[in-house]
């Protein structure tokens, strides 16, 4: 159930929307199309002014709220919305949205017009993400398969038709059953040997990276992954990407650490311990205009902690953002270039299934 807006909008020749009255005959014909579909349209409130134009809201039953509002400029919008309960039918369907676009523009002399799909709003289930560029990303998702709240976040996992399972923290996308992309492209898989070699893995709850990394004969693997919960959610949840690897916290070949990966990363540094590859799986690059605030905190903590217990011909890999997300990757960037002992870096991409953006990743090394 919810509340479903559907929005229309038609393109006039402003010289028939540029008074009162030539709005209002537009208003007349608008409403004469409208009362086919809603014949018990009634008029609930109409506004006209010279800076505004024409706004009307008219209801049928006081059950379907429909606003018009007539642009001087020739611009017309109408907006129809009303509340849709479970197993009942919309009030109008794609043949009668597709039919009422088409005669109401040939009634308009309209140049151009459009009609959005019913957006569906303060349902149970959201439907709605938005990418890295701020563009509205509609998923296809038909459950909730998971839902619970711990210390540290906000954890879901939703079922996508076409995606699979969806883990979501905080409700932001962040791994799906169709991404083994991003799992090799953040390993760099192919171009990497990993045999032999001494992993730590920073975050990483979700599984994927450690059970693909196991794949390549590692020496060791530890992972340090703060939320517990949401290992339990992707070991029953999305095994597709995680396979066993969260049944158990430790075996020969790797450790699971359930902590803050800051103090253990401390203790590392204490130990003397190094490794080989420092993975970062953690947040991404924030979308801001100057790196100020918790996140970028964070993220420098990271870095100054992360390089201390790199073994010198070691590497740091971790994901960006989106490519779109120019900005945030260049202060991304910058923060490396500060970094002491210098570094250099390369950047390899993935189109992400479930982000539906293409995906930036990183790997560091000392210069």
């Amino acid at each position: 159930m919810a509340a479903q807006t559907i929005l229309f909008d038609f393109t006039l020749d402003k010289d028939k929307t540029g008074d009162e009255k030539q709005r209002q005959d537009v208003a007349k014909i608008l409403r004469n199309e409208l009362e086919h579909i809603f014949p018990q349209l009634e008029l609930a409130y109409c506004m006209e002014s010279p800076e505004n134009g024409y706004f009307a809201v008219l209801h049928e039953n006081k059950d379907t709220v429909i606003t018009v509002r007539i642009f001087q400029h020739g611009l017309l919008t109408l907006n129809v919305e009303y509340f849709l309960p479970e197993g009942k039918e919309p009030v109008l369907s794609f043949e009668t949205m597709r039919t009422m676009e088409l005669i109401l523009r040939q009634k308009f002399d309209s140049d151009r017009s459009k009609y959005l799909p019913p957006i569906k709003r303060g349902g149970y289930i959201d439907n709605y993400m938005t990418s890295t560029d701020e563009r509205i990303i509609e998923y296809d998702i038909d459950k909730v398969v998971y839902e619970a709240r711990s210390p540290f976040q906000k954890i879901q996992i939703m079922h996508s038709k076409t995606l699979g399972n969806m883990l979501l923290l905080d409700e932001l996308q962040n791994i799906a059953e169709s991404d083994l992309i991003y799992t090799e492209t953040l390993m760099c898989r192919g171009a990497e040997n990993y045999e032999g070699k001494e992993i730590c893995i920073l975050g990483g709850g979700d599984g994927a990276l450690l059970y693909e990394l196991l794949k390549e004969n590692p020496k060791h693997v530890v992972m340090l992954e703060i939320d517990e919960l949401v290992m339990q959610a992707c070991n029953k949840y999305l095994s597709v990407i995680c396979g066993d690897v969260l049944e158990k916290r430790k075996t020969d070949q790797y450790e699971i650490i359930v902590g803050d990966c800051v103090d253990y990363l401390k203790k590392f540094i204490a130990e003397g311990r190094k490794f080989d590859y420092v993975f970062g799986d953690l947040t991404d690059i924030p979308i801001t205009d100057t790196p100020e605030g918790e996140t970028w905190d964070f993220i420098r903590t990271i870095f100054e902690h992360s390089f201390q217990v790199l073994k010198p011909d070691g590497k740091y890999l971790t994901h960006g953002n989106g490519s779109t997300c120019t900005v945030g990757l260049r202060l991304f960037e910058e923060q490396l270039e500060l970094l002491r002992p210098k570094v250099k870096f390369t950047t390899t991409k993935a189109f992400v299934p479930s982000f539906m953006e293409e995906w930036l990743f990183y790997q560091v090394t000392f210069a």
